[in-house]
């Protein structure tokens, strides 16, 4: 009897249609950013961003808010960019942990993970 081989690397064209995925959401987590970054540049200058009644302490509050979610957004690209590094590399979609490949559909709900199910798991 004939093993089964085990595939342990995507091929060139899965990697061409991780690139794509990740280039959209690229492109949707930059303008989140610039929507996120505007938002604060212009806090309290108009009226859609105007905290009405309410006093500095909670305006202060809304602004810490916004510079959190700037900083999660950065990490969410930072994150993203280090994928299509990845696949530039030929190692996207190899477990760090295992070695393993990680499932395509774990890649499509999660792009930049690292790790398959069964490490995240593990940890």
């Amino acid at each position: 009897m004939a093993k089964k081989r085990v595939k342990t690397k995507y091929t060139k064209v899965e990697l061409k249609a991780f690139d794509k995925m990740i280039n959209e959401k690229l492109i949707e987590a930059n303008k989140q950013l610039d929507f996120y970054l505007d938002s604060i540049k212009n806090f309290g200058k108009d009226t859609k961003t105007r905290v009405k009644g309410l006093g500095e302490g909670i305006a202060q509050v809304e602004k810490d808010r916004l510079s959190l979610l700037v900083r999660k957004q950065k990490k969410f690209i930072e994150h993203l960019e280090n994928a299509k590094l990845r696949i530039q590399n030929g190692v996207y979609g190899i477990c760090r942990e295992s070695g393993t490949l990680i499932s395509e559909e774990r890649l499509r709900a999660v792009p930049h993970a690292t790790l398959s199910i069964a490490a995240k798991a593990k940890k």
